[in-house]
């Protein structure tokens, strides 16, 4: 009996610096390098170097996709081996390799910034490039908000030992922290900090009391750490905002989403104005607790359910293959497939980083899944939504780089997707127990919770956070107020005296991420979008699944709201989409509440 898997990297490269690896980076180096050259000596685009230009966008693509191979195979190994210090080494390597090749895309925006609007439409003509004129546009348009080339040079040269390190200093303290876990019974266990999490989903509400207390006491050991990386960060993204002519600094997050201010604002208010749903959420998941209130730790628990308990890596991977193959055939084959092809890291162990993600080569076209398995439901789900990330993938084979870089506003899509499909084939399953459906329905409620309120949570911090970080760096103490505070605000009634996790700010990794700021709101996004592609999906049933397969393959062709149009008929910059998201919630807090009296004594 497996408890978990350990992933294959064996197609990226036969080892870690050996000869095939030194040669593939070496030749990469040179390659961007003499990119870089080519885009320093272009005159700005015009009518005589139009076949120029086009040379060095076809050779960018073609670097992009040999970066994303050894990008990807090198956070690989840093992820699961945290405290490997030539891991670490070739990470930083890496930043240095990334900040050299985002001095072409700054040639390609100087190129653009100032050319004569006929040459950029002519350009934008030529049979190599047409089908990427989006993606030339929007270059162009960052174009506008671009400092002069030398100091976005400058920047970007600065990024590897400032902006960048700050990143990787918190990667490699959160990898390393542990803390000191107190049972119930007394006894103490010192575990990764990326077990943390996991713990604070026990079903004995003192365990998950006990794992977000002690977890803290970890983090509180290394809060100025995080606090003067949380500061850096921002401040730098601020200072760099203001200098490109940026008038708000959630101008760049909505562009890396690729949706409008008009989109996110639909999205928020729906959430807003569909408070009585959530709350009743909130107050079933309570109830079911034997709780009047919530503490943040409960938010993902799972119920006092008689007769389960731990699922191993067996009956885990059972309840997704299954699931998948009576709703989605093609997702169960493709799923079967990656679990012999080794591309699933799942096993339980010290040094790996917290966290779960898909990662992918667009060199091998091949994707990678990195997890830790405890046991849990959420830890069920967390597979089958990564396992739709690489479905994504899976599904932009044979397209060109520019066509495969999708916003990640679309990309939680296919992967919450992955997660209803899950759900949805425990509960339609004729030999699936009261216990069991109740335990999916109540990990639905959670995820409910999670969109609507926790994710939320982080996007308010983030903004309060940032409109305050304009004024000067915030203190631990105001980090540790600000974030109880938006907890407060966004739980109302529902949150329990002293249930706040205040050190949620230093915990989270997405605050952290250098490469893309408020990772937050594409989740609630790409779940509430999911909702919605699944109310279709049952309506059509397989006629539906086509439109599915052309709205994964046209994601990174356009903006959100335009490819969610175009192939679904959605519209997504009005509240009513949005809305009949969250209400599809109804039937399963409906089926919810019927279940825990039947399934829980006294409930």
């Amino acid at each position: 009996m497996t408890q978990g898997t350990v992933w294959n990297l064996e197609s990226y490269f036969p080892e870690f610096n050996g000869t095939e690896m030194k040669s593939f980076k070496e030749k990469l180096i040179a390659d961007i390098k003499s990119l870089v050259r080519k885009g320093e000596s272009l005159e700005p685009l015009n009518a005589d170097n139009l076949s120029d230009w086009e040379n060095l966008i076809l050779e960018f693509e073609e670097v992009t996709t040999r970066l994303s191979h050894y990008s990807s195979y090198i956070g690989c190994l840093g992820s699961a081996d945290a405290k490997n210090e030539d891991y670490q080494k070739a990470s930083a390597e890496l930043a240095g390799i990334g900040a050299e090749y985002g001095k072409i895309e700054i040639h390609l925006k100087m190129g653009f910034k100032s050319c004569e609007d006929k040459d950029f439409s002519a350009f934008c003509e030529l049979e190599n490039l047409k089908d990427v004129a989006f993606h030339l546009k929007e270059i162009r348009t960052a174009a506008q908000k671009t400092m002069a080339k030398d100091l976005e040079t400058l920047a970007s040269d600065l990024s590897v030992d400032g902006f960048d390190s700050w990143g990787r200093l918190y990667d490699n303290i959160s990898g390393k922290l542990s803390f000191e876990m107190i049972w119930p019974d007394g006894r103490k266990e010192t575990l990764p900090i990326a077990q943390c999490r996991s713990t604070m989903q026990d079903t004995d509400r003192n365990v998950r009391k006990s794992a977000m207390e002690q977890g803290n006491k970890a983090w509180a050991a290394v809060e100025d750490v995080c606090a003067a990386c949380l500061n850096a960060i921002s401040g730098n993204r601020l200072l760099l905002n203001e200098k490109r002519g940026f008038k708000h600094f959630l101008e760049v997050p909505l562009k890396q989403a690729r949706i409008t201010q008009g989109t996110l604002d639909a999205m928020f208010s729906a959430i807003d104005e569909s408070k009585e749903l959530v709350q009743r959420l909130g107050k079933a998941k309570a109830k079911a607790l034997g709780l009047e209130k919530l503490a943040w730790y409960d938010c993902e628990a799972p119920l006092p359910i008689p007769s389960l308990g731990r699922y191993t890596w067996d009956e885990c991977l059972n309840m997704v293959g299954s699931s998948f193959d009576r709703s989605y055939p093609e997702l169960g084959k493709f799923f079967k497939d990656a679990l012999e092809k080794k591309w699933v890291e799942s096993e339980k162990r010290g040094g790996k980083r917290p966290g779960a993600f898909c990662t992918g080569s667009m060199y091998t076209e091949e994707s990678r899944v990195f997890m830790t398995y405890v046991g849990s439901l959420h830890d069920v789900s967390t597979l089958a939504h990564e396992i739709g990330h690489a479905f994504h993938s899976y599904n932009l084979k044979g397209l060109r780089p520019l066509l495969k870089e999708y916003p990640m506003t679309l990309a939680e899509s296919a992967s919450t997707f992955g997660e209803m499909l899950l759900a949805e084939g425990i509960l339609s399953n004729p030999t699936s127990s009261d216990a069991l459906k109740l335990n999916i329905l109540t990990e639905m409620i959670n995820h409910g919770i999670a969109f609507l309120i926790d994710i939320p949570i982080r996007f308010n911090f983030e903004k309060s956070f940032y409109e305050e970080r304009a004024n000067g760096e915030l203190s631990v103490s105001r980090f540790k107020e600000l974030m109880a505070q938006t907890m407060k605000n966004q739980f109302g009634d529902l949150l329990e005296e002293g249930g706040a996790d205040e050190y949620f700010w230093a915990s989270k990794m997405h605050f952290y991420l250098t490469e893309v700021n408020f990772y937050n709101f594409p989740y609630s996004f790409g779940y509430l979008l999911s909702r919605g592609l699944y109310e279709m999906f049952k309506q059509e049933k397989e006629g539906f699944l086509p439109k599915y397969r052309d709205f994964l393959r046209f994601s990174g062709s356009d903006m959100a709201h335009i490819v969610a149009k175009k192939t679904l008929g959605a519209d997504l910059e009005k509240t009513d989409f949005w809305k009949q998201a969250i209400m599809s919630h109804e039937p399963e807090l409906k089926a919810f509440e019927e279940l825990v009296p039947k399934v829980i004594t006294g409930r």
